[in-house]
């Protein structure tokens, strides 16, 4: 959804890719930054719950991370190694982030408990069931873009993008966050369930339709 922006952004960033360059820091180097400041960022976020300042330095976070590609495309264009490097970062940080949501939901059930509510919170119960859901639809749409490229396909498509995955997140974070029920941040999560399940769908149906116009043979060993 919000993949027709990638252009603007990547203009509206190049003084500050310009800015990191100069100070020596190489496309790999802000990758590598990025992930490991979103893993640490969402850590703290999910133990202490505030989840309002954790949306907004995720959010800086993952706009530093986009900031890779304009650095590479300055210093010489990008490598194999580069594109490499920065997807499986990127898988590691989205496991933070949902992660760090599950972290928050659990805590918040525990103090539910200690108040002497009877019963479950079943927000929560039903938050942390589609949080871990979100990280299989998650990995599971890159996989699909992996493997079919493995195969000679292009499977880019889909309603819902990395970026917009992380961004009904963070909105779901900052709205609970800011002092609305935790209900918020749930429903965010499983709108991102329904996306996630549609795009896996989207991509396996377009490599379905590609491959039966060009048949190749098959990787018998499926891995």
């Amino acid at each position: 959804m919000f993949e027709h922006l990638r252009g603007p952004w990547k203009r509206a960033i190049e003084p500050i890719a310009r800015g990191l360059i100069t100070m020596g820091i190489t496309a790999n180097g802000v990758t590598i930054i990025g992930a490991v400041g979103t893993v640490i960022v969402s850590f703290i976020t999910g133990f202490t719950g505030w989840l309002l300042p954790g949306a907004i330095v995720l959010a800086i976070l993952v706009a530093f991370d986009s900031l890779d590609g304009s650095v590479a495309a300055m210093t010489g264009g990008g490598t194999q190694f580069g594109a490499f490097l920065d997807s499986t970062l990127d898988r590691i940080a989205d496991w933070a982030v949902l992660v760090a949501v599950i972290i928050y939901m659990r805590k918040h059930e525990l103090e539910w408990i200690a108040a002497g509510h009877s019963g479950q919170d079943v927000w929560a119960q039903v938050g942390m069931a589609a949080a871990l859901f979100a990280i299989m639809t998650s990995f599971v749409t890159s996989y699909t873009r992996a493997r079919a490229e493995a195969e000679g396909f292009e499977a880019k498509n889909g309603i819902a993008t990395r970026s917009d995955r992380l961004v009904i997140i963070f909105v779901g974070m900052a709205m609970t966050g800011a002092g609305l029920s935790l209900a918020w941040l749930t429903c965010f999560l499983l709108l991102l369930d329904v996306l996630g399940l549609v795009t896996v769908w989207q991509r396996i149906r377009k490599v379905r339709t590609d491959m039966g116009r060009s048949p190749q043979p098959a990787d018998p060993s499926h891995e």
